[in-house]
């Protein structure tokens, strides 16, 4: 367990060094070997860049409250529902990069599956189509679902973890994405599904993230956000 806690750390401190410039963060080979052995997967990997406006696609536009420079994209190993390990990407915003790499570092050695994680303009920043591909993603310049007001999203601090299997039900009942409403019953325990207390809602929290699942009103299942102070 030690051995595993210092691979997150060297990982979490790598990333936060250099947040300026591309890098990529793992650890020394012996941590790199002992978490492998302990977990049957292979070393979690991170890498932190800046994006440009180009990058973001019709995610970002003029006027949003913050700019691509106040963002970053984080590249990072996720495992699949396959069982195999991929390379998915969230951009955030770069005070929240040292919470998201290691959160994630934590899903992944605890074997939380992500079915999907690519930046929403593949979607065309649509969040409708995006959450229907349980796609998990993070920044998205837009307004709050059925509000005006900014959404955490066009933030970079706020981040949708596998939408179909951790739907938002709004205050009158409807289900986003719709082919998530098979998954509004909570006693449910397929891959991915995301519970009161479970070891993903406990990382999110030891950074000080909150849970939508917890909310009264709508609640958001998929749902994890850090509010700028």
């Amino acid at each position: 367990m030690r051995t595993i806690k210092r691979l997150l750390s060297v990982v979490v401190i790598g990333i936060s060094a250099v947040l300026g410039t591309g890098v990529t963060a793992g650890a020394d080979t012996s941590g790199n070997a002992a978490v492998e052995s302990a977990t049957g997967l292979p070393p979690f990997v991170a890498t932190v860049r800046p994006v440009t406006a180009e990058r973001l696609g019709k995610s970002w536009r003029e006027g949003c409250p913050v700019g691509p420079d106040q963002l970053r994209l984080v590249q990072m190993s996720v495992l699949g529902f396959d069982g195999r390990v991929y390379r998915g990407e969230l951009v955030v915003a770069t005070d929240v990069v040292r919470d998201v790499v290691g959160t994630f570092a934590e899903l992944y050695r605890h074997r939380y599956p992500i079915e999907r994680m690519v930046t929403v303009e593949k979607y065309d920043a649509d969040d409708d189509l995006s959450m229907a591909a349980n796609n998990t993603s993070a920044f998205n310049c837009r307004p709050i679902t059925g509000g005006t007001a900014w959404s955490n999203h066009s933030y970079g601090r706020a981040i949708d973890v596998n939408p179909v299997q951790n739907p938002y039900i709004s205050g009158s009942g409807t289900v986003y994405p719709p082919n998530g409403a098979p998954y509004t019953d909570r006693t449910r325990t397929d891959p991915g599904l995301i519970h009161a207390d479970d070891s993903t809602v406990r990382a999110f929290e030891r950074r000080g993230w909150e849970w939508g699942g917890y909310w009264d009103t709508p609640i958001d299942y998929q749902h994890f956000e850090k509010p700028a102070v």
